[in-house]
């Protein structure tokens, strides 16, 4: 099978994917597994690749996202923990009494969290960071969870540009300076986008509060003890431990962004230290993990399902072919104008291609393109780490999506619904910016 139809059968399988997602068919791990299976089977087929070779393949996309997976088991676990015990209900009254029942406050500071929860430039910590902080004070204030995604990915997707972050690195890599270099070129637009996920907030706050959120009786303490008095959770409330589960919890926090360790292994810490301290016994520790395990199989599952999918696509340089198709659709005399292509085009790609795929597959092939028209490679380079980043945390091909939207209890196809044409017109906006603030010319 030759280039363009081993491109042709990648487009397929993602567009495939994507459509059945959005279409409600069936659940995502399904879409993954057997989407991935059926191209796999092709490729096996029409000799392309052996049955030994493609194994390899699927065991290596499996082994690049088991990490989040398990990450993703211990997260939903820790923080089922602490909210059983009943310490997010306290911080929840203490950040209410800032700013009571006021949308866009609550709008506001989720972006502020997620802008400093971005600062080590990984975006599932940011995710854990966050979500479970935030998402009970909006389903108190009736503010959708949606929002908190949108506003979450508009902050990180900013903050994701810092000379650290794995795109500006990538593609830094790629263009053969320093990540601070490149960083310096295009701070710019990372400060008018600072300014866009700051908006973004504000505007979706306002929006919310149009819809009718806020504290439909004026008081949300009250509703928050009321909750904890129900039957239910009175049993698992440990108000004695509040401190001792609130410093706990900062030290998970802490190790997440400095500690050179595992993520999952420090949640599996925390959660041996949390189920000790708070359930002593083998019984109640019982009732406590099978009570969380529904969710956390469930994300895990699409995790994993998502790396048979990286495995077959990525692995078999089947996304290298893509990229070499997609820049081969550029005319001639579009060429010096290839910047702002490709960053009008960025949040679209970024639905096909993971980070890897795009900015070792996808740059190049278009640096060796516009080197034939004038083109600085840095200024094609700049274009797609800010415009592609805008839309990371949106893409069904990015792992740490699940974990987002499974923190906080959407649908993949919903979260792209209600996230794509914003964050693409937030792109376009910060490709603008560039053009104005003479980052990229032409």
């Amino acid at each position: 099978m030759n280039e363009t139809m081993l491109a042709l059968l990648g487009f397929a399988t993602i567009i495939l994917i994507i459509v059945l997602l959005l279409k409600n068919v069936t659940v995502p791990a399904l879409a993954f597994i057997g989407v991935s299976t059926v191209t796999a089977l092709i490729l096996v087929v029409t000799g392309t690749f052996s049955i030994s070779e493609m194994g390899d393949f699927i065991k290596a996309g499996v082994s690049g996202v088991h990490s989040t997976a398990a990450l993703f088991i211990f997260s939903v676990l820790f923080f089922g923990i602490m909210t059983d015990a009943g310490m997010f209900d306290r911080i929840i009254n203490a950040l209410m009494k800032k700013v009571g029942s006021n949308v866009v406050g609550v709008a506001l500071m989720t972006c502020i969290i997620a802008m400093i929860g971005h600062l080590d430039g990984g975006g599932a910590s940011t995710f854990l960071i966050t979500i479970p902080a935030m998402l009970p004070v909006y389903k108190r204030l009736k503010m959708r969870p949606t929002t908190l995604l949108l506003i979450c990915v508009t902050a990180m997707g900013v903050m994701n540009l810092l000379p650290w972050g794995g795109p500006t690195m990538r593609s830094a890599t790629v263009l053969g300076i320093d990540p601070n270099e490149l960083w310096m070129d295009l701070l710019p637009m990372q400060t008018v986008g600072i300014v866009i996920a700051l908006a973004t907030a504000f505007i979706w706050g306002n929006i919310e509060k149009r819809r009718g959120a806020g504290a439909s009786d004026g008081n949300v303490e009250a509703s928050v003890e009321e909750a904890e008095k129900s039957k239910e959770g009175a049993e698992l409330v440990r108000p004695r431990l509040f401190w001792f589960n609130a410093a706990l919890t900062l030290i998970v926090i802490i190790c997440l962004i400095f500690l050179d360790v595992p993520s999952y292994y420090i949640f599996m810490i925390g959660c041996a230290v949390a189920l000790l301290v708070n359930y002593p016994g083998a019984k109640l520790q019982n009732k406590i993990i099978k009570s969380h395990s529904g969710p956390a199989l469930m994300m895990a599952s699409t995790i994993l399902a998502a790396g048979v999918f990286l495995g077959v696509l990525e692995e078999s340089e089947i996304m290298v072919h893509m990229a070499n198709v997609l820049a081969s659709f550029i005319p001639a005399p579009m060429g010096r104008f290839l910047p702002l292509i490709i960053g009008v085009l960025s949040v679209p790609l970024t639905l096909l291609f993971c980070t890897d795929s795009y900015f070792f597959g996808l740059l190049p092939v278009l640096i060796g393109i516009g080197n034939e028209f004038g083109v600085d490679p840095a200024h094609t380079a700049i274009a797609m780490v800010v415009c592609r980043n805008c839309a990371t945390f949106i893409s069904p091909v990015v792992p740490a999506t699940f974990l987002g939207t499974g923190l906080a209890g959407v649908e993949i196809k919903d979260h792209i619904k209600s996230s794509f044409f914003w964050i693409w017109g937030v792109s376009i906006v910060c490709l603008i910016a560039g053009i104005v603030l003479g980052v990229l010319h032409f």
